[in-house]
This record gives C-alpha cells, sequence and structure tokens, in this order.
C-alpha cells in the first residue's frame, strides 16, 4: 500500500510528466476498448437481423410445402429455434456493451473532470448512448418476430 502512494506522489509531484504520459495511454486505451465495443455491437445487430431477414425467406419459401410434408414444417420450427437462440445471445450482447460503454465513458469522464476538461464533454451522451441501445434492441427484436410470424400467417 505504501509503495502505490509513493509512487503516485512521485508521477502527480516530483516526475508529472511521467503522469501526463499515463494519462495519455490511458485515454488512447479507453478511447480504443470504446471502438472495439462499437464494432462488436455492430457486427451483433447486422448479423441478428441479416439471420432474421434470411431466415423470413427461407420460412417463407417453405410455406406451401410445410402443408402436406410435417419434415418441412420441422424445419421451420427449427428456424425458428435458430432465431430465438440467435437474437437471445445478441440482446444479451447489445445489453454487455451498453454497461461496457457506460463504464469507459464514466471513467473518461471522471479522467476529464480531474484534467479540469469536463466541460467538454457532455453528459447527457450517456443517455443517447442508452436510448440507442434500447432502439438497436428494439429492432432486432422486431425482425425476428417477423421473421417468426409472417411464415406461419402465411401458412
Amino acid at each position: 500500500m505504501f509503495f502505490y502512494g509513493f509512487k503516485y506522489l512521485y508521477l502527480r509531484f516530483i516526475n508529472p510528466l511521467n503522469l501526463k504520459v499515463m494519462l495519455e495511454y490511458i485515454h488512447k486505451h479507453i478511447t480504443s476498448e470504446l471502438n472495439q465495443n462499437t464494432r462488436t455491437d455492430t457486427i451483433f445487430i447486422l448479423t441478428a437481423i441479416l439471420l432474421n431477414l434470411i431466415t423470413l425467406g427461407i420460412n417463407s419459401g417453405m410455406v406451401e410445402k410445410s402443408r402436406t410434408d410435417n419434415s418441412q414444417l420441422i424445419v421451420m420450427f427449427l428456424f425458428v429455434v435458430l432465431i430465438v437462440l440467435v437474437n437471445i445471445v445478441v440482446i444479451f450482447g447489445l445489453s454487455k456493451g451498453r454497461d461496457t460503454r457506460n463504464k469507459l465513458v464514466s471513467g473518461l469522464l471522471k479522467m476529464y473532470k480531474d484534467e479540469k476538461v469536463d466541460q467538454y464533454y457532455d453528459n447527457s451522451l450517456l443517455g443517447n448512448y442508452n436510448t440507442r441501445y434500447n432502439l438497436f434492441i428494439l429492432v432486432v427484436v422486431c425482425t425476428g418476430i417477423i421473421a417468426i410470424v409472417v411464415p406461419f400467417v402465411l401458412r
């Protein structure tokens, strides 16, 4: 414990240049994590939407044969199970992505406040991010519901 206190005092008062370098490194690391988080969320969203639309097309194409062939109906239900499982994973992933983004942005805000530059970052962005994640989840859920319901309505 004493060592960490001494290290902080050394960085803060004796060699403040190292502290600035460390803060720059932490800032780059956090922004890099935010970029990775965005890419991962994009992959989740696109995967779910594409799977939902492809499955909608496949199941809609199987509607005619499924009226007389029970194996076609079973395949349609298997695709429904796939849609449900993938959408659950995507929603869980997006929820974790939202939590991660909130933690990372909160860390940045604390760093900005410590450096007295927090007036340049609007705190309401956190709420905007949460709204955006909720909209992404809504799109995934809606396309999933459509992909499940439409083929069975056509049947």
